[in-house]
Formats: C-alpha cells, structure tokens, sequence
C-alpha cells in the first residue's frame, strides 16, 4: 500500500506541476484575465473537472504559478546573498537569474511567472502572493547591507532595490530579441550599466527644470477625457486591469457609467488611450530636453529627472506597464512598439552622448530599456518610499541607473 501511496502521489506532483508549467505560459502571454481553467485544462489535455481536483479556481491557479515563481526568485536571491560584496552579489543575481531565463527558453526548465499582474487577482489570493513578493523584496534589499554602504538610508535601499527588481521583469519584453546563447553578453552588459553608470568620468548629477507637461485640453470635452484617463490610470496601476472596473472608475470620478461610455468603448479602448497619453508625456519631455543647451549627459538626466518629477505631479502617475498583460495580444503589441520608440529616443541620445564623451560607452539599447525600466517603475515610489517629495524623486529612483547604483 505505501508504494502505491507515494505512486500516487508522485502521479499527482507531476500533473499538477505540468498544468502549472502551461499555465505560468498562459499567464505571461494573456495575464489573469486570460488565464481560464478551461484553456489551462486544453493546454495540457484534461478536463475542467479534472484541473479543478488541483485548482479550486482560476484565482488559485494565477497564485500558484505566482507563489512558484517568487519561490524561485528567493533560491537566487538566497545564493546572490552569500556572496561578501554588494557589487558580487549584484553579479551573482544576475547570472542566476539569466540563466534560469536562459533555460526556460530553451525548454530546459519551466518559465518563471511574471507578476505583473498580480493585483488583479483578487483576495486572498492577492494577499497571498503579495506578503510573499514583500519577502523576497526585504531580502533582496540585504544586497545593499554592507560597511561602506552604511551611508544610504533605508528609504534609498528600499528605491534601489524596486529598480533593479523592475530590471529583471522588464527584461522579459527584450531580452527576446537576443538568442539564448547570448544571454551572458547581456548579463555583463546589464551589470556593468548598473554599477558604472552612464555618467562619463566627471559628470555630475545637475539637471535642468524642464516646463511641466501639460496635456492641455482643447475643449471642455477633451477636459473631462483627460480627467476621465488620470483617473483610470491611478486605479489601473494600483489594483490592477481587473481591479480597475468602470465602477470604481466612474466612482472615483462621480460619472454615470454612461459617461464612461461616452469616452471609450470599452475597457480595452480606456487602457490604451492611457497608454496613449503615457507615450505622449514621455515623447514631450525627450523632444524638450534635446532642444536644452549643453551636452547630452545634461539632455537625458533633465529628461529622466522630468519624468521622475511627473509620476508624482498632480498629473501623474504615467501608466505602469503591467497593464500590457491584460490586453489582447495584438494590441499589446502595438502598445510595445510605441513603447520601443520612446526606448529607441533614449538610444539615441545615448549614442550621442557616447559619441561626443559626454557618456561611457555603453551598450545604447540595454541603457535605454533599463531607463525605461526606471522612468516606469518611479510611478509606485510614493508607496515604497512614504513621504518622499516629488522634487526628491529624481535622485532618489533615476540617478542610482544613471550614476551607479552604489553609488552616492
């Protein structure tokens, strides 16, 4: 009876880990939106019925493939730490983590969730995997623990550490466009950006006020549209795709659900006219920027420093893009480009800077993701760092990518 017991069991880990490898599929390409029991049960040949002896939910299924992936997540942190110096640590992390992506591509090991989308799971699912995520992140913040890193409060350790976590996800929407085997190249590429900057030797962190952006409404229409899209693009990043329903936005703004129609067609409609606007921001203040006087190092760091200062504006924040994973793949895709175009901007004026010496040679499409990384993560500094003002933001979160990320 024992050995049929542990057969038995042996016989449930198995399918049970294989609905969650196709699954955790499911879930980075349609998020928790479009991961359903029934298509979860066709990926791996079952019935509904049958995933729901392992699933209660499609709530618990989401979770599961979440908890599993901040599981692996804490193995490398957990390794990362046992090395003595931050900037090894830092190393290390990289290397584990690349190549556990590395291995997922290659079919050699399941894929690691994204958790994008985690607040649109709903309770208490989501509490689940939040208290865990915030596990991993207090011990991922022991990278920074150090001697000779005593200077750097708990609130800049807590902003460094959500940057170079939104590095490792971001990574997930372009590291495709690399080959496996060349992940390693990307590793010391992304490692040495983060440690050295993009400043040139004797730069210094001085950028120049830009005008605030202002997407000024035309008419009293296009007023309450911009009004409508600030609104839904707070609640969209704060609970989520799903947990932005037009209720609560129609409430947050004291509108019928008539009105919300009035603006969009529907829900999807609402994301990427937050997007819209996103990209429009962010194509404004690097326009404004290149037009400043002074070298490139000057140009980019008053842009960065611009767009810190915006997510915590009254117009802020700008749309976090964990909301791509909520959206039907082909218009995700077209978000991604425009997306791209903003990265490629930065490129740009990176080479340039590169050119004239104004910044370290640097691999220009890698700095420019991770700066975009940055910009886009700078919008939930206000909850990691309580207090901080929006003048501060552009030091606290921008310049450890542009300076050095143990640096002063």
């Amino acid at each position: 009876m024992g050995q049929v017991a542990v057969q038995s069991t042996d016989r449930f880990e198995r399918k049970r880990e294989a609905i969650l490898d196709a699954s955790t599929e499911l879930l980075n390409s349609r998020g928790v939106k479009g991961l359903t029991l029934g298509v979860a049960a066709a990926a791996v040949d079952l019935s509904t019925t049958s995933v729901t002896y392992y699933f209660k939910r499609k709530d618990d299924l989401a979770a599961a493939c979440m908890m599993r992936g901040v599981g692996a997540l804490m193995a490398i942190v957990g390794l990362a730490l046992a090395e003595a110096t931050p900037q090894a640590r830092l190393h290390t992390l990289l290397r584990l983590y690349l190549e556990r992506v590395r291995r997922a591509a290659v079919g050699e090991a399941p894929p690691l969730a994204l958790l994008s989308d985690l607040r649109a799971l709903n309770m208490p699912q989501r509490g689940e995997v939040a208290t865990a995520y915030m596990k991993l992140f207090r011990r991922l913040r022991q990278i920074f623990e150090a001697p000779e890193l005593a200077w750097m409060s708990r609130g800049r350790k807590t902003a460094r550490t959500q940057m170079l976590l939104e590095q490792l996800f971001w990574a997930a929407a372009w590291l495709p466009k690399y080959d496996p085997e060349d992940y390693g190249r990307v590793r010391e590429r992304m490692y040495d950006i983060l440690v050295g900057g993009l400043a040139a030797p004797g730069q210094t962190w001085n950028p120049e006020p830009l005008p605030m952006v202002q997407l000024a409404p035309r008419d009293r229409h296009e007023m309450s549209r911009e009004t409508f899209l600030m609104a839904a693009t707070r609640l969209i990043n704060a609970r989520g795709y799903r947990g932005a329903s037009v209720d609560k936005i129609s409430a947050e703004l004291n509108v019928t659900k008539g009105s919300f129609y009035h603006h969009n067609d529907a829900k999807d409609d609402l994301v990427v006219a937050c997007f819209d606007r996103t990209f429009e921001v962010m194509t404004r203040v690097q326009r404004l920027a290149i037009d400043l006087p002074g070298d490139q190092w000057t140009r980019l760091i008053s842009a960065t420093a611009a767009l810190a200062e915006y997510q915590l504006s009254d117009q802020g924040p700008l749309l976090r893009t964990s909301a791509l994973a909520a959206l039907p793949e082909s218009i995700r895709a077209e978000m991604v480009k425009h997306s791209d175009k903003v990265s490629d901007r930065f490129a740009s004026m990176i080479c340039d800077g590169i050119a004239e010496g104004s910044l370290r040679a640097v691999d220009p499409f890698l700095a420019a993701q991770m700066l975009n990384a940055t910009v886009n993560a700078c919008a939930e500094l206000g909850v990691w760092v309580p207090g901080v003002k929006q003048k501060a933001a552009p030091a606290v979160f921008a310049r450890p990518l542009l300076m050095g990320v143990f640096e002063r």
